[in-house]
């Protein structure tokens, strides 16, 4: 775990120190040296007696104690000196540069976990191997550039990435965003992404602590972890944007239900960071453009005055917060209009002209923070073309900032033109947006990510009968009685029916449940595909004939009878993801889950309030309330109905894949009439 000895050392040993610059061990002893490292600093080199004005230990035994050390040597010269400085030196933290670990071969791997090992044994703690370092304000141990502005107040970044950090940093410094620490975790042998946000977690000082976090992670390795921490720091007060590579569809696996088909690693992810209240980000500017909102005051609701002095760019960013759910509602002011310059609107956007002055602009901005009580935000669009000064405005802007209740986004495009002006008002400690669009969809990516989650309160189930039949059955698709007892278990409503193998017991069955009936075969997959799904069958000489041509159909082991039914097909589902557990489903059923496959996932355990957001999140949800005097579902059953899914797979982990297609819906409630379950077992 992180230490003061890596936040704040006292100390620090540069172990490979060079006099040449270019080379890491060079580079991250200059770096500490010009940005002011206030403790003692020692630099090791056996070829040398003094590098960069400091004097050069040839031996490391010769060391004095140190809180931190760097490693920038072979990889394997590093178990045996960090064995020398953990046990002889007092050293308690460690810093590996150097490549050559388990992301090279396995030789590798075992010397990282010698490292590991020994780093443990002293309740030290490890960055890296294979990484660019560490910074906050006590220290810059890093042997790249750019250096960011290292204030307390300012990101948070922790990156499994050294190089992208560096990218995203240099995406993020041009227009004014500081930093409080940066962590690149590289191999993450001791500690990735997600064991520094829970130090962060656990430490947060609401006083003193940055309240924004941005993460560049390649692998979730413990979401479970991230889903704590980063829910806790976030109902903290704190806000948290990440990037996650690798969503492509490559890494997809083919699957045999329609969940399975629906539900990728990447959806798991999404339902992970939606869970936790991050707002996903899948690029670099998109990153330090969510970053530099974040260091804005909050926004509370949805409707945006946009104040500009330039229409294309005005209509540009409506077009982005309205294509994303935000409003630019109308505006009507007579007398704010009698303060503008004639040709003026105040229709929103507000438009003063090219020829608006900044007293202009204080009038628009003090009209809409105080008089527009249906205004939420402001983002102010000003740019220029290159006639005049345009201090004033910058100053007018920043003092409006301090004082106004509502947000204020600065979008100031003519990063040439006026780049003085811009890096005056950088120096105040501001933050430029020099793209609308960029900012409009990023403000909207924010306010539409939804808060942490509740957590869930199961409701009652059987779980003895769960268990019971889940420990008796094998591995594969349960037969259908078996998916009908654990249905009654999770008190998830279901049609009444019937499995035969006979003509006669599926005439019986037909008659006891009432014509008209469904007959469906019970093996293949995909029943309609096959022929394997008759509807609104009315007599027994129907129910005949459709038994004796369906039971010669391909995989065909018995024939399915439940009553017929109506209502809108929708559809439940679960599959498990590796270390992330279950993932739940919900969406339009039958056949329109393939084809539109509009779907909405959360992670298990999954709560009543989600389980509603989810279903209000269907692109589909019009046609679940009811649309063109068509019935509507009773929404509180289909959640209802998700939520006792969650928990069945929760009492049932070794459920790997389970349908519930369709679910019938319709006002009264909703009925489960087909429904498949794939058990996979721990050997």
């Amino acid at each position: 775990m992180i230490n003061q000895q890596l936040i704040n050392p006292k100390s620090i040993v540069v172990i490979g120190g060079s006099n040449d610059t270019s080379k890491p061990g060079g580079k991250v002893l200059k770096n500490l040296r010009d940005h002011g490292f206030a403790g003692d600093l020692y630099v090791t080199n056996p070829k040398e007696t003094e590098i960069q004005g400091i004097k050069c230990y040839q031996n490391p035994n010769d060391l004095p104690d140190c809180d931190l050390a760097i490693l920038a040597i072979a990889a394997k010269f590093c178990p045996d000196t960090v064995e020398l400085l953990a046990k002889q030196k007092n050293t308690r933290a460690f810093i590996i540069l150097s490549a050559g670990f388990h992301e090279e071969s396995e030789a590798g791997a075992i010397l990282e976990q010698q490292i590991v090992h020994t780093i443990n044994s002293v309740n030290g703690c490890l960055i890296g191997p294979n990484c660019i370092g560490v910074m906050n304000p006590h220290h810059t141990s890093v042997f790249t550039t750019p250096i960011p502005k290292l204030d307390p107040k300012g990101v948070d970044f922790i990156s499994g990435s050294g190089a992208t950090a560096v990218f995203i940093m240099e995406s993020a410094m041009p227009n004014g965003l500081s930093f409080s620490s940066v962590y690149s975790v590289g191999n993450s042998a001791q500690m990735g992404v997600e064991e520094v946000l829970q130090y962060m977690d656990e430490h947060f000082d609401p006083e003193n602590s940055s309240k924004v976090k941005l993460l560049y992670i390649e692998s979730i390795n413990k979401p479970d972890l991230l889903l704590k921490h980063a829910s806790s720091l976030i109902k903290k007060g704190c806000r948290i944007a990440a990037i996650k590579s690798g969503s492509s569809s490559a890494g997809s696996r083919a699957a045999s239900s329609h969940t399975g088909a629906l539900a990728s690693s990447d959806s798991a992810v999404d339902a992970l960071f939606r869970k936790a209240g991050i707002v996903r980000c899948y690029g670099r500017e998109e990153l330090a453009t969510v970053a530099a909102i974040f260091m804005h005051k909050l926004l509370t609701g949805k409707n945006i005055a946009i104040i500009t002095h330039a229409g294309g760019p005005a209509v540009m960013l409506t077009d982005a917060l309205s294509n994303n759910g935000l409003e630019v509602p109308h505006i009507e002011s007579p007398e704010l209009l009698s303060k503008l310059l004639p040709g003026s609107s105040v229709a929103n956007p507000i438009d003063f002209l090219a020829t608006g002055t900044a007293a202009n602009l204080g009038d628009i901005i003090d009209y809409c923070d105080n008089e527009f009580e249906q205004i939420d935000a402001m983002a102010v669009i000003f740019g220029s073309p290159g006639l005049t000064e345009v201090y004033d405005v910058y100053k007018l802007l920043d003092e409006k900032m301090k004082t106004c209740r509502k947000p204020i986004f600065p979008i100031l495009p003519s990063v040439v033109n006026v780049k003085n002006e811009i890096d005056y008002f950088l120096s105040l400690g501001r933050i430029n947006f020099p793209d609308e669009v960029v900012f409009g969809n990023a403000l909207a990516k924010i306010y539409n990510t939804p808060s942490p989650a509740k957590s869930a309160e199961h409701p009652e189930i059987d779980k003895a009968a769960i268990r019971k039949l889940i420990d008796e059955a094998s591995e594969g698709y349960l037969d259908p009685e078996k998916v009908q007892q654990l249905l009654d278990a999770a008190g998830i409503p279901r049609a009444g029916e019937a499995v035969v193998t006979s003509a006669l017991d599926a005439i019986n069955s037909a008659k006891k449940m009432g014509f008209p009936v469904v007959m469906k075969v019970v093996g293949p997959v995909h029943k309609s595909d096959v022929g394997g799904v008759v509807l609104n069958v009315k007599d027994d000489n129907a129910v005949f004939q459709e038994f004796n041509r369906m039971i010669q159909i391909k995989d065909t082991t018995a024939i399915l009878i439940q009553p017929m039914l109506s209502g809108t097909q929708i559809f439940a589902g679960a599959k498990a993801e590796p270390k992330f557990g279950h993932m739940i489903l919900c969406g339009l059923g039958g056949i329109f889950i393939e084809v539109l496959k509009d779907v909405q996932a959360s992670l298990s355990p999954v709560s009543h309030i989600e389980a509603s957001e989810m279903i209000q999140s269907l692109k589909s949800y019009k046609i679940i309330q009811g649309i063109r005097g068509q019935e509507g579902v009773n929404e509180e059953a289909f959640a209802d109905a998700i939520v006792r899914l969650s928990a069945l797979c929760e009492a049932a982990p070794e459920i790997a894949e389970m349908d519930i297609n369709p679910l019938l819906g319709n006002l009264k409630g909703v009925v489960a009439v087909d429904a498949r379950i794939r058990l996979e077992k721990e050997s």
